[in-house]
């Protein structure tokens, strides 16, 4: 059963935290990379972002499951299912997949960094992630 009380507290932080990286898209690649503090901030947003949408891909697979289906080996694979399960249109589900290319990079190579993908990764994540929000909260309404 869909807990959809795990996936509105899920969508409430991550609306959150779209509000806060927000106000860092004002500020250009150079001011980001010259400050420290800027830059772990729109890292740690950017990363809570997409592990967020990720436990909610793995709880909606989890619950709508259909055997004909092997299980997402990937994290990206989890938003291409969420489309086969009609959660959100393929084409979407193709474009936010590559948000985990940033969170595994974020996650596991923080030592080499490539800062002007991280920095040209925002605005696709605020734009992703507001529509991701809305197909889910609008899947729940429906389902």
């Amino acid at each position: 059963m869909i807990n959809n009380d795990f996936i509105k507290r899920k969508i409430s932080l991550i609306e959150e935290e779209l509000v806060r990286l927000k106000e860092f898209s004002q500020y250009s690649f150079e001011e980001i990379v010259r400050d420290f503090k800027k830059q772990a901030i729109v890292e740690r947003l950017l990363e809570r972002i997409i592990s967020r949408a990720l436990d909610i891909n793995q709880h909606l697979i989890s619950e709508l499951y259909k055997e004909e289906m092997a299980p997402p080996k990937s994290y990206k694979e989890t938003f291409l299912r969420l489309a086969e399960l009609e959660v959100y249109p393929k084409d979407f589900g193709e474009s936010i997949a590559k948000s985990v290319g940033t969170r595994n990079i974020l996650v596991h190579e923080y030592d080499e960094v490539d800062y002007s993908r991280i920095y040209s990764s925002v605005a696709d994540c605020l734009k992703d992630y507001r529509q991701y929000c809305d197909y889910i909260l609008r899947f729940l309404e429906k389902n």
